[in-house]
């Protein structure tokens, strides 16, 4: 089983947070906004952007209890490692990294940010994002 990137980091998920909020704020996005489950515990980066299209909203989900499912489960994962604490870190810095790859892409001149983050982008009645409708819509396609 491969290893998990950035298992052993020791920064902080406010301070990651801040970090992917800087990043994508001088990426000319109009406001950004971070995510909250129910129990005050940050899940993810909510951001509008003005697109070719007008301004779009997205969502980046930062799913933590993914991470420490993996983490749990990956026997390279020294034991210290395996709580859910140090799966937010590091949930918030392969985040991070994600975010930084794809803006190498948009310097590049290989993508535009809109381009890359389409998946996250959220719309129609039930504010969806563009994953979420494609994925029930294929679930539809294969019901028939």
């Amino acid at each position: 089983m491969p290893g998990i990137k950035n298992y052993s980091t020791e920064i902080s998920v406010a301070k990651t947070t801040g970090e992917i909020i800087g990043h994508l704020s001088r990426r000319g996005v109009r406001s950004i906004s971070t995510l909250y489950d129910d129990e005050g515990n940050p899940e993810g980066i909510g951001f509008e952007m003005q697109t070719d299209y007008g301004r779009r909203f997205f969502e980046l989900p930062v799913r933590t209890e993914g991470v420490f499912q993996a983490m749990k489960s990956n026997t390279t994962v020294p034991a210290k490692y395996r709580t859910r604490e140090q799966a937010e870190r590091t949930a918030w810095r392969i985040a991070q990294d994600w975010l930084e790859a794809q803006s190498a892409l948009i310097d590049a001149g290989l993508a535009t940010l809109d381009e890359v983050m389409f998946p996250y982008m959220v719309g129609g009645k039930d504010n969806q994002s563009m994953y979420q409708l494609f994925r029930h819509n294929q679930l539809e396609l294969t019901a028939e």
